[in-house]
């Protein structure tokens, strides 16, 4: 920030509160870019272990198995210390190789099967026998196919040819197995086109990045009606799960990428026990304006978890063509925002929120894989008195807090602000 010198006061207490408001503005600016660094550079799971000697409560959210670790990845608390016991042996898969691969056995053969001592002929005793994982490479091949033509001796008009076998690409020199290994490899793999066009130079093969991107086209093609299939499935689910993710987007008009989104619903009965199998479905969208999840959910009425995406409360409005929307808001976004507070600032009041969350976090990780009926009285009798008692707590403290802004006191607790809607805050399960 520049200063014109001339217009700056003389008065010392004037200077000292110009200063005080820097450093606070500093906070705050670094608080963001420790969020945005840790986002874009720091590790996908943040497991830390409570300081005990700080919080005296048991945080009951870091109280979890292996399975879950992924999902209450924020706890809080410094890094735990290097311990003294020595480091556990590393599993290694030695001669355990899956059962599940082909074999093939090579046998070797001592130079001589004469006694060294009387030169008697020798017979087996035994024999050792160790695996190793081996690969045959990837092997380019011609599929030819000859339809033998058949005339009658005694009818010269009669001729008898089986018919051509359809094939993925009308004309095209590329088999379905090709054309899947193209596919997978983009998609599944992260394997660029351009990229695998050098693979198949490498081999003699030489094509041109639009034959790949014509056979990918014609693909998507063939998989379109079970692509609306399954979209049609995961849609007609009472509850679904909603999300998205930013991807890069090729545009030649700019000679670089845009940020396109992914759209994820999602459907997994079992934690529950329920019937339906696990799916998901990507609907593709150029931005992330809130139309895009209205097209998408045209037709959808029933539950969907989603997070704090501020697109959402519209689908919840009574005059929504197709019905209202029940919204089923996840707390970890509300929850990842106490974390980034106490990261930055070891604030006591975003250590009691995270201790309060973790108690509804520990009573999930108990009912995890219950029935519906039973997890929901296991949430009501308790989940909910929790959620109740945080929401009054929640509300003291914004009161605290905005009086200590009112008399520029305030000690920037909440340096990221929840996002609240008829007086709850996003993130916050309704």
């Amino acid at each position: 920030m520049a200063f014109d010198l001339a217009s700056l006061p003389r008065d010392p207490d004037r200077l000292i509160e110009i200063i005080l408001a820097l450093q606070d503005r500093n906070a705050h600016l670094e608080g963001i870019v420790a969020a945005l660094k840790r986002t874009v550079y720091g590790p996908r799971s943040e497991k830390l272990v409570a300081d005990t000697a700080q919080l005296p409560l048991d945080l009951d959210d870091l109280i979890f198995s292996e399975a879950s670790a992924a999902a209450n990845d924020d706890a809080v608390g410094p890094p735990p210390a290097r311990s003294c016991s020595p480091r556990p042996k590393p599993a290694r898969n030695i001669g355990a190789l899956p059962k599940h691969l082909p074999r093939y056995e090579v046998v070797i053969e001592p130079e001589g099967k004469a006694c060294p001592c009387c030169g008697g002929t020798m017979h087996v005793i035994g024999d050792y026998v160790s695996e190793q994982l081996d690969v045959i490479p990837a092997v380019l091949r011609v599929k030819r196919i000859r339809r033998p033509r058949y005339g009658c001796q005694s009818c010269e008009g009669a001729v008898v040819q089986a018919k051509a076998p359809p094939r993925l690409v009308d004309n095209g020199m590329a088999t379905t197995a090709l054309v899947t290994s193209i596919v997978v490899g983009k998609f599944a793999w992260h394997l660029p086109l351009n990229r695998q066009t050098d693979i198949l130079r490498g081999q003699g093969i030489a094509l041109d990045r639009s034959t790949l991107v014509h056979w990918g086209i014609r693909a998507a093609w063939w998989l379109k009606p079970l692509y609306k299939l399954l979209v049609g499935i995961v849609l007609a689910s009472p509850k679904v799960f909603c999300d998205d993710t930013p991807l890069p987007v090729l545009d030649r008009r700019r000679r670089r990428t845009r940020t396109g989104r992914f759209w994820s619903y999602a459907i997994d009965d079992r934690p529950w026990q329920g019937p339906a199998p696990p799916a998901v479905v990507y609907l593709f969208a150029e931005n992330r304006k809130g139309r895009h999840v209205h097209e998408h959910l045209t037709e959808f009425s029933g539950v969907l978890q989603v997070d704090g995406y501020a697109g959402y409360p519209e689908l919840a409005k009574p005059d929504r063509p197709g019905g209202a929307v029940t919204l089923a808001h996840c707390l970890a976004p509300a929850r990842r925002q106490f974390f980034e507070v106490y990261q930055k600032s070891q604030s006591s009041v975003a250590a009691e929120a995270l201790q309060r969350i973790g108690m509804v976090y520990q009573i999930e990780e108990r009912v995890r894989g219950r029935t519906a009926a039973e997890r929901g009285i296991v949430r009501q009798a308790e989940t909910k008195p929790i959620l109740e008692a945080f929401k009054i707590w929640l509300m003291q403290r914004l009161a605290e807090e905005s009086a200590k802004v009112g008399s520029g006191k305030s000690d920037q607790v909440y340096a990221q602000p929840l996002e609240w809607i008829d007086g709850v805050p996003h993130g916050w399960p309704r």
